[in-house]
């Protein structure tokens, strides 16, 4: 790609912002070698490669590349026999530590969400982890080689530290003594050329043995080295010597064996580059809100909601534009400062970027082309009045593009034919425009002229745009139109600003008529656009309304419906709870019987517990029933008056007592209902002698014959139902001659209870009343004494 355009079109700073999201030097030499390239395959696969390190860092962060250095160059070295600082060495330890990290965190994504890509590369990553080990038992943090390096090392540094502290003693010693104090200028032991002395005071040369080494700046000072430790220094160097040996034996140890993994860690300083500069492309994605391009190789470009990627993302307008299908060309007209020099620029720019497997700032769904090159003639000098060198700059810069351009390249002029005479500049204009479109090269050019609006409408695969303004507040929306040329705004613009109207008129009067049709035309246009637009949006609020409000209402239907499910099943739960707990009872209550029964010699029918335990179970909770109808237009049975039927929705079995046209009076036990004929299924038809209804009987014990009862069970009645039943249970035991009587409420509020003995109290044939004794069911029973 021509370096000119790269930096006409700002590619360059794309790179720097690339190349400062890189963690590596290797990454980012990468990075700022980057070009695009023009073969489909090669750019997909770079995109596919960005993608996956885009889901990779969304899903487990970054890879981990601290450590990682470029170590090229002491590669290089230790093959050639050079030895290796401890710096270096430390550099190789920690990369190739890097690399194994990196291959790992690679490893373990691709395991869960796959990134064939990435993987491929991380696996040629080559572990020499004997040799990490190696390096870092010999070198520190700090680039230092350590005593246990060797134990030869260690044993020289042991004397070292030994003779230093023995030296150190004997100085501080004589130091202390009131007759060298004297003769020194400071009391403190310190270093000349690795050679321990004391600053004595120059009077006192002649009275102080040994060999002076340094002298302060004035001369008042003498660094002296004691005789007395002369020969201790003189070890100490020794020693030090010995130390450096020693350390360059082990430097050329570890130098060797990095050279036996240097054709590795090449590699591996390759690879790990490359995919450093891997995630600085989905880094930068990131930072720029960018999504991946479709690409093509048949000069088709779509650009939805494209943005400028050196723009602040709250100031730049997107825009939406598609070229290649119906039109190759496109004319944009208009005044300046309307944001057709960035249309230009955005265009060829995300072009670019998507060419070198960069993410760009567009929305899902947009498409951009692999060309073999991409021209731009685009000048930021925004002033109408150009000289003649400046024409002349601008037109050999186009000769150059009209003589390299193929039908796949793109093309991009700015204010095409400008400065020279409007007349020639636009013949011009329509003249090259014609020979690039019929080269069959992808086009977009801007200008002033309005001759060249005519051109593009009458030109097959050539459209019009223009650059919206908002006559209104005399300003540029830079939003591109596509399909409605420029309007010139001159006059409109002038009224505005308070030209006085005679003058507008007279203007107006020496544009020629066919001029004036064509802006009455534009603005028709404009008008109609407009108005499409708006009912666009409505329609879209609408729609969007629309949307939210069946998505809020399949929520709460979906939520009702839950709660509906989770409130059926707690009330089945608590249902069978509270069964559960009267089974529980009653089998207490019959097992106190039968020992009450036992003790007194009475005898208790087996077969009648037996029943009250069934009739206990056949009140549990049943799953509800699906309504069937019943049909009574012959193909079923028709109901009549006295047909026994069960209630679907109230699980009840009743007799008919009234017909209706669509529903029936049924009698529930004490309770009259209507019901819908759809809400019964006939059990069993009238017999010749119907049946009286007769409520269900409750649980009874007798005494005295089948058919005296003296228990009567109310649970479960409201207190209306229960004195009604009370009432026709005393007549009964009164006239069977029953002397006491048990009436089951159970305890629950007390409500019930409370109602019934209120009504004992006045009722002719109560004599006395109590709660029920131990065994008798304590005060969930009341017994009444009858007279």
């Amino acid at each position: 790609m021509n370096g000119k355009i790269l930096k006409t079109l700002e590619y360059s700073k794309i790179i720097d912002k690339l190349a400062q999201h890189a963690a590596t030097s290797l990454g980012k030499a990468a990075a700022l070698e980057l070009q695009p390239i023009s073969e489909l395959d090669n750019v997909n696969e770079m995109l596919q490669a960005t993608d996956e390190a885009y889901a990779a860092d969304r899903l487990k962060g970054s890879a981990p590349f601290g450590g990682v250095s470029d170590i090229r160059s002491a590669l290089h070295r230790s093959k050639i026999g050079g030895t290796l600082n401890p710096s270096e060495l430390l550099s190789v330890g920690s990369t190739s530590r890097g690399g194994r990290r990196v291959k790992k965190h690679i490893m373990a994504i691709h395991e869960g969400h796959p990134i064939p890509l990435l993987r491929g590369l991380a696996d040629h990553v080559q572990e020499h982890k004997s040799l990490e080990d190696q390096i870092f038992s010999c070198i520190g943090e700090e680039a230092e080689v350590l005593d246990s390096a060797s134990m030869e090392l260690a044993s020289i540094r042991r004397e070292l530290r030994s003779g230093e502290s023995r030296i150190r003693e004997k100085l501080e010693a004589m130091i202390r003594s009131s007759s060298v104090q004297k003769m020194l200028q400071d009391a403190i032991v310190t270093l000349r050329g690795d050679r321990f002395v004391i600053p004595v005071k120059a009077e006192y040369r002649s009275s102080f043995g040994g060999i002076i080494h340094d002298q302060s700046g004035s001369g008042a000072t003498l660094f002296i080295e004691p005789e007395a430790i002369v020969a201790m220094n003189n070890k100490l160097r020794e020693l030090k010597a010995s130390e450096i040996r020693e350390i360059e034996k082990i430097l050329q140890m570890l130098t060797a064996a990095v050279a036996d993994c240097a054709d590795d860690l090449l590699i591996n300083s390759d690879i790990l580059g490359q995919l450093d500069f891997t995630f600085a492309k989905a880094r930068l994605a990131h930072s720029m809100k960018a999504s991946r391009p479709r690409m093509n190789d048949r000069g088709f470009i779509k650009l939805k909601r494209g943005r400028h990627p050196l723009i602040e993302q709250a100031k730049v307008v997107p825009l939406d534009i598609e070229l290649g299908n119906s039109y190759s060309s496109i004319i944009v007209t208009g005044p300046n400062t309307g944001g057709k020099t960035v249309t230009l620029k955005t265009i060829g720019l995300l072009s670019l970027m998507a060419m070198s497997g960069l993410f760009v700032p567009v929305e899902e769904g947009s498409q951009l082309c692999v060309f073999d090159a991409i021209y731009a003639d685009i000048g930021d000098e925004q002033s109408i009045e150009q000289s003649l060198s400046t024409f002349s700059s601008h037109l050999t810069n186009i000769i150059s593009i009209l003589g390299e351009m193929t039908s796949k390249s793109l093309v991009l002029l700015d204010e095409l034919g400008a400065g020279t005479d409007p007349a020639e500049g636009s013949a011009l204009a329509i003249a090259i425009l014609e020979h690039v479109h019929s080269k069959g090269c992808r086009i977009v050019a801007t200008t002033h002229y309005s001759e060249l609006k005519a051109y593009a409408y009458n030109r097959k695969g050539v459209i019009n745009a223009s650059m919206e303004f908002d006559v209104a507040t005399l300003s540029p929306t830079y939003r591109l139109l596509v399909g409605v040329p420029g309007r010139s705004n001159a006059f409109a613009i002038a009224e505005r600003l308070g030209l006085h109207r005679s003058i507008i008129e007279r203007a107006a009067g020496e544009v020629s008529e066919e001029d004036q049709r064509i802006e009455s035309m534009i603005a028709s246009l404009e008008e109609n656009r407009l108005s499409a637009e708006l009912e666009r949006q409505t329609a879209e609020e609408l729609r969007r309304e629309m949307e939210e409000l069946r998505a809020k209402l399949k929520a709460e239907r979906e939520r009702f419906q839950e709660q509906k499910d989770k409130l059926l099943e707690k009330s089945k739960d608590e249902a069978r709870q509270v069964l559960a707990k009267a089974k529980a009872e009653a089998e207490a209550i019959i097992a106190d019987l039968r020992k009450q029964a036992l003790a007194e010699g009475a005898s208790i029918k087996e077969h009648k517990l037996i029943e009250a335990r069934r009739k206990l179970e056949e009140a549990a909770p049943k799953e509800p029933v699906r309504k069937r109808s019943v049909s009574t237009s012959g193909k079923q049975e028709k109901l009549e008056v006295g047909d026994e039927v069960k209630v679907l929705s109230l699980n009840q079995k009743g007799f008919i007592v009234e017909m209706h046209s669509s529903e029936a009076t049924v009698q529930l036990g004490i309770l009259k209902m209507k019901v819908a004929l759809e809400d019964m299924e006939l059990m069993k038809a009238k017999q010749s002698t119907a049946p009286a209804p007769v409520k269900n009987a409750a649980s009874l014990k007798r005494t005295r014959g089948d058919d005296v009862k003296m228990e009567l069970d109310l649970r479960g009645e409201s207190l209306e139902e229960a004195i009604m039943e009370v009432d026709r249970f005393l007549d009964e035991s009164f006239l069977a001659g029953m002397g006491q009587v048990y009436l089951i409420h159970g305890k629950g509020t007390g409500v019930l209870r409370s109602g019934i003995q209120q009504y004992l109290r006045k009722h002719s044939h109560v004599k006395s009343f109590r709660s029920g004794n131990y065994g008798e069911g304590g005060i969930g029973v009341t017994v009444a004494e009858l007279k």
